[in-house]
């Protein structure tokens, strides 16, 4: 771990601002439908807690755009935070403001305060100074334990830290974004062999990067799901085009060709399982990927495909999957993801989930529990992955 942590400094009666992920998933009546994202947030919080810290917590929820919408308040995620953590939380109505800076002021030691949604002041994506000062105020020490949010260069990730060190603060990781570093980063330097990459989902130019990067550190790349058809089109495949969801990933897809055709580790799906609409009822067909017809367009990989897919992971040491096989959210469709989320989690191997939707199929299919690591950041782990330095783990101490 190259950063400091909360263990490397003194929070005993501190004024610790923690930066969380509370962007978690509700449904319609705003109740919270999977809560892992502030369950990875415990061991930080409780840390704090047991050295009688003085914990203020900031999060973002949504995409409000810079506005008050209650559609996106935080205070059920106060309600469900109270009840895991076993201790109030007082929720405020606000992030900055005079009634917020009284709050954190005046706030007893050994306590938590959660503020309202960052992203309702414009600020917070812009990473505006003044807006960045006013979440500093009473802050000792700057604590970032959202890694989801930290490839993004926001006020509460990196435009804070400047003000918290102008008041002599220090600004550390906390226990989960620790996690995530050490263990992606081992995927980087160590891995144990073999070494197997799965990248599936949908946009191609998301994942070019990651494929550039860890090509040559893998031993073998499986590509699934949307990504793939844009690839075998540009190979020359037939009748791909319905699979296609962007064009422009055709373009990225040529792109990337060369350097996959400079490396003999890497796979791509054989058969798919087509269908002529997005339904549960809907018609369904297996075709190799060399006679699809114009009529129908893919939506899951094979089971020759699968057969395939599943032996290599059968002899791996150490596996990172992004991106699910197909589309798993509807019933006939979640046969190839379930698949592979079924090898890992018999497998004896390191098994790396890469957030986003991956890690959404795999606690929906119930398989989270064999894991080895979830991570809780889709495009902060990609990003890191792709060798890039993330705004919000850059601004933190070195050790």
């Amino acid at each position: 771990m190259p950063k400091k942590t909360i263990q490397d400094v003194d929070v005993t009666g501190k004024r610790v601002f923690v930066r969380v992920d509370y962007n978690v998933p509700q449904d319609e009546s705003g109740n919270i439908t999977d809560d892992a994202r502030i369950r990875e947030t415990l061991p930080t919080l409780r840390y704090l807690l047991e050295r009688n810290a003085k914990v203020v917590l900031a999060a973002h929820l949504g995409r409000p755009k810079g506005k008050r919408d209650e559609k996106y308040t935080l205070q059920p995620v106060a309600a469900r935070l109270q009840e895991l953590l076993g201790q109030p939380v007082q929720f405020l109505n606000d992030c900055i403001g005079d009634e917020v800076q009284a709050a954190r002021e005046q706030q007893p030691a050994g306590t938590v305060i959660l503020l309202e949604n960052l992203r309702f002041h414009a600020g917070e994506e812009e990473n505006d100074a003044a807006f960045a000062r006013a979440l500093a105020t009473a802050t000792e020490v700057y604590v970032n334990d959202a890694f989801g949010a930290a490839h993004r260069a926001h006020a509460s990730t990196a435009g804070i830290v400047p003000f918290v060190r102008e008041r002599g603060g220090a600004a550390v990781a906390g226990l989960l974004m620790a996690k995530e570093i050490e263990v992606l980063g081992n995927l980087l330097t160590q891995p144990a062999r073999p070494f197997v990459v799965i990248l599936g989902g949908a946009k191609v130019g998301d994942k070019i990067g990651v494929i550039r990067n860890l090509i040559d550190k893998a031993d073998t790349l499986l590509i699934g799901g949307a990504m793939a058809y844009p690839i075998l089109k540009a190979m020359g495949k037939p009748n791909m085009d319905k699979s296609i969801l962007d064009p422009k990933d055709v373009a990225q897809a040529a792109s990337l060709l060369p350097i996959l055709q400079a490396h003999n580790n890497w796979r791509l799906p054989t058969d798919a399982l087509l269908t002529d609409r997005d339904a549960e009822d809907a018609h369904t067909e297996f075709r190799s990927v060399d006679n699809f017809p114009p009529d129908l367009f893919a939506m899951d990989i094979g089971p020759q495909t699968i057969q395939a897919y599943t032996d290599v992971l059968r002899d791996a040491k150490t596996v990172f999957w992004n991106g699910p096989m197909g589309r798993f959210e509807t019933k006939p469709f979640a046969y190839g993801t379930r698949a592979i989320a079924a090898a890992l989690a018999e497998s004896d191997a390191t098994t790396v989930i890469g957030g986003g939707d991956s890690a959404a199929a795999i606690h929906q299919m119930g398989f989270a529990d064999a894991m080895s690591h979830i991570s809780t950041g889709g495009g902060a782990s990609l990003e890191f992955l792709e060798g890039k330095e993330l705004p919000g783990v850059a601004v933190l101490e070195e050790r």
